[in-house]
């Protein structure tokens, strides 16, 4: 694993880092099995959508979950995990809090997700949020990887257009320039992706015809932050004690892409709408 000085650089740079290996194999595996299991025994509060275990679509066969620690101890011991608050604090500069916890399955054959920036659905003022991706299947191109835009956490908040929903199964994305570089960030079972709230990021469908492409998601906002999406509350403290928060307002100024001299740039000239995004 990279030094500490190397991981924070890194991810002031870039906007991501990855720690290898931050958990252990037979972790994953007691996760992989925990969630699997959980997920067979029907729909649970926070699911955005129920379970049809008949459906051709293999994301309504296993949808993802939403929220778990709320009522299942073993995501709540994950989300407040000591690893994972040592990487943000050393990462944001102070403690962070806690919000949510989600499972994506990513079974064979299962759409990605257009890209995005999770900045704009948590509306964390001041300062943003950060997620915490643990992978737990080897993650790569085949089976859907999460995609990055490096260094687009410099950018502000861009306005949404729609998605694809033959290839994502959310139906918001950003644009892009042209010939703006995308890249695959490729993964094993144990490493955590750690990104800044206003990276654009996002992932491909899975492929391969029997690989899934599990991965837990802690989503975690800034220690100095005193609002956020109701959606994300109760706020806890990394001891897990709740603390009182302020909803967001939704709205507020987005960004465009222009040309100037040539060249694309963004100018803060549109007005975001109050997308509440379609979860198939």
């Amino acid at each position: 694993m990279l030094s500490t000085m190397d991981l924070k650089s890194t991810y002031e740079e870039q906007g991501y880092v990855v720690a290898l290996r931050l958990f252990s194999l037979d972790e994953v595996t007691f996760l992989r099995e925990h969630y699997m299991r959980i997920r067979a025994q029907g729909p649970y509060p926070g699911d955005l959508v129920g379970v049809d275990a008949t459906s051709e679509d293999p994301l309504k066969r296993y949808p993802r979950m939403i929220h778990m620690h709320h009522w299942d101890e073993v995501s709540l011991r994950c989300l407040l995990d000591e690893r994972l608050n040592n990487m943000l604090t050393l990462l944001l500069g102070q403690e962070p809090y806690a919000v949510q916890t989600m499972l994506y399955f990513k079974p064979p054959q299962a759409r990605g997700q257009a890209l995005h920036q999770d900045q704009f659905f948590l509306k964390v003022q001041p300062g943003t949020c950060m997620a915490a991706w643990l992978a737990l299947d080897q993650c790569d191109e085949a089976n859907g990887c999460l995609q990055v835009v490096p260094a687009s956490h410099h950018w502000p908040i861009l306005c949404t257009t729609q998605a694809d929903t033959s290839l994502s199964f959310t139906d918001v994305t950003v644009p892009l320039p042209p010939e703006q570089e995308i890249h695959p960030v490729l993964m094993e079972p144990g490493d955590v992706l750690f990104f800044h709230g206003s990276l654009v990021h996002g992932s491909l469908p899975n492929t391969t015809p029997n690989r899934f492409r599990r991965a837990l998601i802690g989503h975690y906002i800034s220690g100095n932050a005193e609002q956020v999406t109701a959606f994300m509350r109760p706020v806890l403290r990394m001891d897990g004690t709740t603390v009182a928060f302020e909803v967001s307002e939704p709205g507020g100024p987005c960004g465009v892409w222009v040309e100037k001299d040539g060249q694309p740039v963004i100018e803060l000239s549109g007005i975001e709408t109050n997308i509440t995004f379609r979860s198939e």
